[in-house]
């Protein structure tokens, strides 16, 4: 035993570890830092899914690597440059979006939250709730047809493309006057986008469920069909019957009135208090503490 504890030691001292120093560190979370960034913004778009079938090619290429099979590997190396071009090319729009985000963001303020007092992080605003919930109605009473996507975690831009584009700030008004008869707007789906609606005739999916009622229309079909596909909150108001419905998660909610749509917005609202005076409030102890000493 004791032959063995002396030939690990030995063998541990031959190990050269390499020295760490502030730099490396500092290396360390840079990069940590932007690889949970990526992560993060790839979990809600639909590069999420190609990413997954890049994943499955490189563990393909893997394979082919551990089993010597030369002729595949010979075919991926003379394509590779090929190929890298090529997800460019498709994660275009996202490598776009995620410039423009990271633009945007006040990086040191993330990482060193110096602000005072607490933080109300939200979706939207309850004025955007009472505005959304006061033209669904008004236009049900008079029954105008509507079809509202509220985007949630997962971005819509694929579907925005499709439409045009307005960035305006939500009222009931605007909406009451985008899905009124015969106004060039008022076919297809809005989309809304924290507090604006970000684009209008939108087209969605179709869904092919076949246990939707059959009396239904193309509208309610697509307020379900994008709740399928995307974790969206749908309102749609019937032309018919003037009734308010409410799609997501694939699930059609039909006739509800307005302390109900109010409930599933804010649920959707998903408003948090972050406390972002704690680090200050610590550092501000410490500097106490250490001016009681030298006055002591």
């Amino acid at each position: 035993m004791q032959e063995f504890s002396g030939n690990l030691i030995e063998a541990l001292s031959r190990l050269a570890f390499p020295k760490i120093g502030i730099i490396d560190i500092i290396q360390i979370a840079l990069i940590a830092f932007f690889v949970y960034q990526f992560m993060v913004w790839i979990k809600y778009t639909h590069a999420y899914t190609l990413l997954k079938g890049i994943l499955v090619v490189l563990l393909f290429i893997l394979i082919a690597y551990i089993f010597r099979m030369n002729t595949i590997l010979w075919i991926f190396s003379n394509l590779a440059s090929t190929l890298i071009v090529g997800v460019i090319v498709i994660f275009q729009p996202e490598l776009r979006k995620v410039l423009e985000q990271l633009g945007q963001k006040r990086i040191m303020a993330s990482l060193i939250p110096f602000d005072a007092g607490k933080e109300v992080k939200e979706r939207f605003t309850d004025k955007t709730i009472s505005e959304l919930v006061k033209a669904c109605f008004d236009m049900g009473e008079v029954k105008t047809g509507a079809l509202i996507v509220i985007e949630q975690n997962e971005l819509l831009t694929d579907y925005i493309r499709t439409g045009i584009n307005l960035d305006a700030i939500l009222t009931s008004q605007l909406l009451i006057n985008i899905f009124e008869h015969n106004t060039p707007l008022h076919d297809g789906a809005v989309i809304v986008r924290e507090n604006r609606i970000v684009a209008a005739t939108c087209y969605l999916p179709l869904s092919d469920n076949m246990e939707l009622s059959k009396q239904l229309g193309t509208r309610h079909r697509a307020g379900v069909g994008i709740s399928e596909q995307t974790d969206s909150v749908t309102i749609i108001v019937s032309e018919e019957t003037g009734q308010v419905s409410v799609a997501q998660g694939g699930k059609l909610i039909r006739g509800v009135n307005s302390a109900k749509l109010r409930e599933i917005l804010v649920r959707a609202q998903n408003k948090q208090v972050v406390d972002n005076s704690k680090l200050r409030h610590l550092l501000k102890g410490r500097v106490k503490h250490e001016e009681a000493k030298n006055n002591r």
